[in-house]
Order: C-alpha cells, then sequence, then structure tokens
C-alpha cells in the first residue's frame, strides 16, 4: 500500500518568504531517494537545489519553471510505500523538522508553516508511456543555470546549440549569438502597406505581450519596456530604498599614494606560498581600522533607540555577477590572516558568480568594502549597505602626478570614499577611520606597527 505525501517548498530563513522555479531535476513518474535534490530554485539571494525529504514516486509536480512559488506553497507529491524508511511523520499531516530528514536546506527544516498560501496548478502529467527517465535521458551540454535562464527567456532550445566549450559545453555567449541570430531584421524604412499590419502583429516578438503571473521577460508598451524588479535585482532596490530612508549618511574621501601598498603585494606574492588579492590586503587594513574605532561596526536600533556595537566584524564585499549585485560575507574577518581573507574571498567570489552561494553566505554582514574600481571609475559615494553603519569605497588604481619626499612624481594613487551613519559617530571619527585607512595604504607598515 502506498501513500501520497506533499512536499512543500520549505521555509528557506533570511526573512525570504518564496523563490522562483528555474528548473525541474525530476520528471513525473520518476522515482526519487531520500534526500535527492527534485528543483533548483532562485531566491533573492542565491541559486538552491531543493532535496525531498520522501523517497517514492514522483505523481505531480506544481509550477512550470519560471513560476514564482511562496514558502508553504506545494512543489510535488511523492507515492511512498506505506512502512517505508522515507523519513516523514503519519501521513495524515506533513513533516515536522524534527521528523523529517533535516536536509533540505543548510540550517533549515522541512516543516511548512501552517497557514497555506495560494497553491500553483501542477504540471500536466506526461503521456503514458512517454515518461523521462533523468538518468537515462540525452543529456544537454550546460552547466550554469544562468545560461539556461537566459536560453529560457528568449526562447532559445538547447537542444538545438553546438557549444563553443570544453567537450561541447554550451556557454552563455553561446545563447547570446543564438538570440542575436533570431532577432528580427531592421524594418524598412518605406511604409509598410496596411494589409501587412495583421502579419506584424501576428508574428512580434514575445515580450511585447501583456506579462504573465510567472514571466520575468521584459514587456514593451507604449511608454517604454518594463522590466520586473524581481529576485536579486528587487532584494538590492529594496534595500537600498530603505538604507536611504532611514539612515542619515555622510560621505568623506581622500587620495592616498598606493605605490607601497603595490609593492607590498608584489613583495608577498613573489615570496611563494598563497597568493594575496589587493582586496585581501584591504580587507585586513579595514579590519584594523574597524579595531581601532569600533563604533563604526555597529548597527542601531530606533524601537530601542540604542546603538549596538557588534564584537565581530563580518566583512561585506560587493561582488557584480550576472544576476546583479550582491555582497558575500567573510565570517569573523577580524580573526583572518591576510592570506586566509584572500582565500576566503576567492571561494566567495567564485560561488557568487556561479550562483552557488547559500543565503546564509549573503547575510549578516557588519561593514562592507566596495571596490568600484574595478569598473575603471575614482569615485563614488557608497550607499549603505542596511542595517550597517558604515562603508568604504575603493576607486581604481592609477598613475597621477604626486609629490612625494618633496618631489614631483609619477605615484599609483587611489581616491578612498567613506559613508557612515551619522547617528553612530561624528565627522571626527569617521575621519579618523578614513585617515588611518589611508596611512596604511601609504605605508603598509604603519598597519604592522599598530597591530
Amino acid at each position: 500500500m502506498t501513500v501520497v505525501r506533499e512536499f512543500t517548498l520549505p521555509d528557506l530563513g533570511e526573512g525570504l518568504t518564496g523563490a522562483e522555479i528555474v528548473r525541474w531535476l525530476v520528471q513525473v513518474g520518476e522515482v526519487v531517494a531520500v534526500d535527492q535534490p527534485v528543483v533548483e530554485v532562485e531566491t533573492a539571494k542565491a541559486m538552491v537545489d531543493v532535496p525531498c525529504p520522501y523517497g517514492g514516486v514522483v505523481t505531480a509536480r506544481y509550477g512550470e519553471e519560471g513560476a514564482e512559488v511562496p514558502v508553504g506553497a506545494p512543489l510535488i507529491t511523492v507515492a511512498v510505500s506505506e512502512g517505508s524508511d522515507d523519513g516523514a511523520g503519519p501521513p495524515d499531516r506533513p513533516a515536522t523538522a524534527g521528523e523529517g530528514s533535516g536536509n533540505v536546506l543548510v540550517g533549515y527544516g522541512t516543516a511548512a508553516p501552517a497557514a497555506r498560501r495560494r497553491r500553483v496548478q501542477p504540471s500536466p502529467r506526461p503521456p503514458h508511456g512517454t515518461t523521462a527517465v533523468r538518468n537515462g535521458a540525452e543529456p544537454i551540454p550546460v552547466i550554469s543555470p544562468l545560461v539556461r535562464r537566459l536560453a529560457r527567456e528568449h526562447g532559445v532550445d538547447l537542444r538545438q546549440l553546438r557549444g563553443s566549450g570544453p567537450e561541447g559545453l554550451i556557454l552563455r555567449a553561446d545563447v547570446e549569438r543564438a538570440v542575436a541570430a533570431a532577432a528580427p531584421a531592421p524594418a524598412a524604412t518605406a511604409p509598410a502597406p496596411a494589409t501587412a499590419a495583421p502579419a506584424r502583429a501576428a508574428t512580434a516578438p514575445t515580450a511585447a505581450a501583456a506579462p504573465t503571473a510567472t514571466g520575468r521577460a521584459a514587456v514593451t508598451g507604449p511608454e517604454g519596456e518594463r522590466i520586473p524588479l524581481r529576485g536579486v535585482r528587487g532584494a538590492v532596490a529594496d534595500k537600498l530604498a530603505r538604507s536611504r530612508r532611514e539612515i542619515p549618511d555622510a560621505t568623506c574621501w581622500v587620495d592616498a599614494d598606493a605605490t607601497e601598498l603595490l609593492a607590498a603585494r608584489a613583495a608577498m606574492n613573489a615570496a611563494g606560498g598563497p597568493k594575496v588579492s589587493l582586496l585581501a590586503l584591504l580587507a585586513r587594513i579595514c579590519t584594523a581600522a574597524l579595531a581601532r574605532f569600533p563604533e563604526l561596526n555597529a548597527r542601531v536600533d530606533m524601537d530601542s533607540r540604542d546603538i549596538i556595537r557588534l564584537p565581530d566584524v563580518h566583512l561585506g564585499f560587493a561582488a557584480q555577477t550576472d544576476r546583479g549585485l550582491v555582497v558575500p560575507v567573510v565570517r569573523d574577518a577580524h580573526k583572518r590572516s591576510t592570506e586566509e581573507l584572500s582565500e576566503e574571498i576567492a571561494r566567495l567570489t567564485e560561488a557568487a558568480r556561479t550562483g552557488t552561494l547559500a543565503p546564509a553566505q549573503l547575510t549578516g554582514g557588519t561593514f562592507t568594502l566596495n571596490n568600484y574600481g574595478v569598473f575603471g571609475v575614482d569615485g563614488s559615494t557608497p550607499i549603505i549597505n542596511h542595517p550597517e553603519a558604515a562603508m568604504l569605497g575603493v576607486g581604481r588604481i592609477a598613475a597621477k602626478p604626486w609629490v612625494h619626499q618633496g618631489e614631483l612624481a609619477v605615484r599609483q594613487v587611489v581616491q578612498l570614499s567613506f559613508t557612515f551613519d551619522h547617528r553612530v559617530c561624528d565627522g571626527g571619527t569617521a575621519g579618523g577611520f578614513l585617515r588611518h585607512v589611508a596611512d596604511c595604504v601609504e605605508r603598509p607598515m604603519v598597519l604592522l606597527r599598530r597591530l
């Protein structure tokens, strides 16, 4: 005898209330094992493979790829043999966090909220005898979920593409070329006859159609192009808008001679051992400056009207990805050496680019370092990453005329900008912090002497 168990989208934590289905990993009729990933979803923070706590036969899927699914809504149903070791509780109620497999998401349980949200319609069951088995199907040579999403949004059939990557791997550039090749030719300058209007309307791109409840594609209308503000872009918009509304920020800046810092990095990397990045050196300088000015490693609780000075430095750093701007967090940065900071920053950056950061790796920061110099710009006025109290911005390092030891010379100069919450400190503290950072950039030995 079998019982059918419903698996709902689990609580993803960190204030996330839903996710978008990026890719189904199982088909209706397929046999799944306990804790086997069944769907890949995208939250406002990361791509996540969601494993199912039940083992059995998939009887239904809920939601198409691209659909927005709220926490607590059903994902799949699984027919489980009665008495089998599926890790579930009694069939008359959903499994609780203590009864499930416990591995749906690292750090999160498998319980669904008591209040059931609107159900989405299940995907249609394939015709009898045509159920696809994932392990037996012809694989599509693409790894990145970002490439899959780009292809889906533009209607590109990945099965028709020949990848230019290693062993035929389909890359983002392959999809972009296919999109460009499928783009309609420019319209003729002469006015088209009136009888051609119905044909043009019938072949209009899908992006110009009315928006759907689940689609993410841009929609073009008479007033212009509408782009859904969702996912990472939507989360960034909410956070930055809240920062501007709630934080009375101020910015100060200074130019610094980074010639000696670059020389110190070159000497460290020439000595052998793990390579040290420039961002890691700047991160090490930030942790040293925060040790001297702990007022800036803080947040403000306006409900209790308290300034909360935080004991640990969890350093966020801005990283630009195909999905938008994300801020991975280096935990306990103040306890790490420069080499350890470099290794962790490199690891988190790669995870950010591939969309594999866990939600917990994108939250909990206490101070943010923003290296916008990689975009070739000199200066900026950063917006504080709410609810933090400050952010250090670093522009490009460029050769400029500079007075060095009383003489005009060409030096490697960088502009540092520092935005701070004026509620936690006054200009003297902010200026002292920025000056200490600049001193360490200009004379790295200051960092060693003041530790």
